[in-house]
């Protein structure tokens, strides 16, 4: 595990967390320089989806402890945000979770919090590790994903173009991925719970909600989070990321109540 630091030091503090098998640098490249001169930026590559090193993801509880770990020696255990996209989201939860570092604000972008038992688990993180692990391989989707791409309205394929660019697919090498590594993610995720009613002192909950996604979610995030700050958008999953990057970076200020005075009271602490 790695981790990427952008802005002055002494600007309050934003964690990245990736989504499900994306590289840092795709998955949050473009909102960065956005919000660099405001926060330090400190961007998660999980183990296994880092191409400087050789390692392999192992579950989400190990990698939890990591960041926890990093948070603590660097930055005294407290920061003032972390924003999950997606599969980060569940990080989101774990950290506040789990109580061992202090997060002011806890973002979690369109996050689905699928759980599932073992013997399910292990067939979906079987089927979509194969599938993911070939098109990392090749660089490209299969010929059939291709040509369903390509039916969709122009307002569907250029999201799911920016949510293929996330992926990586196209844009960067993602070979040095290994099978393994997707699978435990994609398995440990679902099979790693999250209580219910979780609140923290001094933790505000703020979830960006996909409502093209469906009413489940919001209710998952009202079980899983004591009154969480749900800010609702008409779109789909990581659509305010991917299509509308300044949105989304106006929207994580607000969150986090961002202006100079804030800026100045946080250097002090």
């Amino acid at each position: 595990m790695r981790f990427y630091s952008f802005g002055h030091q002494n600007n309050p503090v934003l964690l990245l967390l990736p989504g499900t098998c994306c590289h840092w640098k795709r998955n949050f490249g473009s909102v960065i320089p956005l919000l660099e001169k405001e926060f330090h930026v400190v961007c998660t590559s999980y183990d296994g989806f880092d191409e400087t090193e050789q390692t392999v993801f192992p579950d989400m509880l190990t990698e939890t402890a990591k960041i926890e770990d990093y948070i603590q020696a660097n930055f005294g255990g407290h920061i003032c945000a972390a924003y999950g996209c997606s599969l980060g989201g569940s990080f989101v939860g774990l950290l506040i979770q789990r109580g061992n570092i202090r997060i002011d604000h806890g973002i979690l972008g369109s996050s689905d919090l699928d759980q599932s038992s073992g013997l399910s688990a292990r067939l979906q993180a079987r089927l979509i590790s194969g599938v993911l692990y070939g098109i990392f391989q090749k660089g490209r989707l299969p010929g059939w994903m291709q040509k369903r791409l390509e039916k969709k309205a122009p307002e569907e394929r250029a999201y799911m173009d920016r949510m293929l660019e996330m992926f990586g697919v196209g844009q960067a090498d993602m070979s040095f991925v290994r099978k393994r590594s997707i699978y435990n993610q994609f398995f440990s995720d679902l099979v790693t719970p999250l209580k219910d009613g979780i609140s923290v002192p001094g933790t505000a909950v703020h979830i960006f909600y996909a409502v093209k996604m469906g009413e489940r979610y919001e209710a998952r995030y009202r079980q899983h989070f004591k009154d969480p700050d749900i800010r609702a958008h008409d779109m789909q999953h990581e659509e305010l990321l991917v299509c509308y990057p300044r949105q989304w970076a106006n929207e994580v200020r607000q969150c986090c109540g961002m202006n100079k005075t804030f800026t100045a009271i946080w250097a002090e602490r």
